[in-house]
């Protein structure tokens, strides 16, 4: 096996603030243990999550790296003792509590998944956290079921693209909502079957109209605040409603007889925080059942742009335009590869 650099490159958060915050840093290269593994990083994407830490918003779980990133991609270095699934120089990519602005990332093996056959390794990186994420609370949490109806609320951020696809993929209606008229193709691209501005239509009245006054049966909410009541009154008798973030802040009143009246469940969930055993049931539930769609071109992550690795206070501001489509990636290693790009 090739030596391993002591010091590695890594992207820190200096102070809580803007993204000007991050700066370049060396820090000592991982040491992986027990069933860990060391992963050389190839891309690691950026979530919204990355951006709240920066802002001192969302501190990571206690033995976490103070890195930011929670998805990488790469090659297999090293490996603890006793990790047995991955062999060294396997590609992979994974969902991590932290560490993936770096060009080395240390991860339990429970978390990580073969790239899959068709995909780039920039591509790969944009997986884990909201392919984790969607299957745990749409499928698992609240179990949506062929022929139902369901909304997402972002349609084009990382988790929005996703959501679309596997509820599709998995024979479900799909609604969604965007901010402008260029979100609606791209999310109709991606197979949503209904999709509003919500600059310009009221969302509730539209899907309601749509649905025969019925409503939506299973909800995947980012935005809280007074969406929260709007859920609501869009929800089918006995729908459920999963939160994963409230990026509006939070309600500052709801009618709870609505939600008595309809039996809805609005329940909720953060995942970065899981225990190894959650997570890496999640893994196995992707690769049996996930894996396979996106290696046979059904479901494929959409691209919005990538940065180098020194650049990430320019992803982090592409972030925070809400201007993106999919996902924004940085590479490390690879300049060259910086810059816009679409896969839509």
């Amino acid at each position: 096996m090739t030596s391993l650099p002591e010091k590695m490159n890594v992207v820190a958060i200096t102070a809580p603030g803007g993204p000007d915050v991050l700066g370049v840093e060396q820090r000592h290269v991982p040491v992986p243990l027990g069933e860990e593994i060391l992963i050389r990083v190839e891309a690691a994407g950026v979530n919204r999550p990355d951006v709240l830490q920066r802002m001192g918003a969302y501190p990571p779980p206690k033995g976490a790296s103070d890195l930011p990133g929670l998805e990488v991609s790469g090659t297999v270095v090293d490996r603890g003792v006793n990790a047995r699934t991955f062999e060294i120089g396997e590609k992979v990519c994974a969902l991590v509590a932290g560490g993936g602005y770096a060009e080395y990332c240390k991860v339990h093996e429970g978390h990580v998944l073969p790239v899959p056959s068709g995909l780039s390794m920039v591509e790969a990186a944009a997986l884990p956290e909201t392919f984790f994420t969607v299957w745990s609370n749409v499928f698992d949490r609240v179990g949506l079921k062929a022929g139902e109806r369901f909304l997402v609320h972002g349609g084009t951020s990382g988790i929005g693209t996703t959501a679309i696809q596997l509820a599709k993929a998995f024979g479900a209606e799909v609604f969604t909502t965007v901010g402008s008229e260029d979100k609606l193709e791209a999310v109709k691209a991606l197979g949503a079957d209904h999709a509003v501005n919500y600059n310009k239509t009221d969302f509730v009245e539209h899907f309601l109209e749509v649905t025969g006054k019925e409503g939506i049966h299973v909800i995947l909410d980012m935005v809280g605040g007074d969406y929260v009541e709007k859920n609501w009154k869009v929800a089918a008798v006995e729908g459920r409603i999963c939160q994963i973030a409230t990026l509006n802040g939070t309600a500052e009143e709801v009618n709870f007889s609505r939600l008595m009246m309809k039996r809805l469940t609005h329940t909720g969930s953060t995942l970065r925080p899981r225990d190894d055993a959650f997570k890496s049931a999640i893994a196995r539930s992707l690769k049996e059942k996930v894996w396979p769609l996106i290696e046979a071109g059904r479901i494929k992550p959409v691209m919005d742009s990538t940065f180098p690795l020194e650049q990430a206070a320019e992803a982090h501001r592409r972030m925070e335009s809400s201007g993106h489509i999919g996902k924004i990636v940085l590479t490390v290693g690879s300049p060259s590869s910086a810059g816009f790009q679409s896969h839509l």
